[in-house]
């Protein structure tokens, strides 16, 4: 697999306090903070000049498949890698007997597909719109 990870997803109390903590007294810079119409808010910071994001996502939300619910703070995350063609990639996983939590779907962020390794551990494999390449 041909793959760059791209983003750490953190599970926040608060993603407004965890802006203003990784903005204000880190020194990162927010990157896209976007609310899509009936989703779960879109929020990322990171260090300037480089193109590893961390992903803020609130503790216990609700999403589709149920995998942020249980995300605490502490928690072991997701890693989430960029990829060229999710639905190939997933195809050719799942060929190799690779499990997943999330076929692909479509997002407004990225069509996305989420598997995990042998101990659960959750990687997320996103086909970012053609100008995040």
């Amino acid at each position: 697999m041909n793959a760059k990870i791209t983003h750490v997803s953190l599970a926040m109390k608060d993603k407004d306090e965890a802006v203003e903590f990784y903005t204000k007294k880190v020194g990162f810079e927010k990157k896209p903070d976007f609310n899509p119409p009936g989703g779960e808010r879109w929020v990322t910071v990171g260090p300037r000049g480089q193109d590893l994001e961390l992903t803020l996502w609130q503790a216990g939300s609700a999403d589709p498949d149920g995998l942020g619910s249980n995300w605490r703070p502490g928690s072991i995350p997701p890693i989430i890698m960029g990829v060229d063609d999710c639905r190939k990639i997933s195809a050719d996983l799942k060929s190799r007997g690779v499990q997943f939590k999330r076929e692909p779907t479509e997002n407004p962020y990225a069509i996305s597909a989420v598997f995990v390794d042998p101990n659960g551990n959750s990687f997320q494999i996103n086909q970012f719109p053609q100008r995040r390449s």
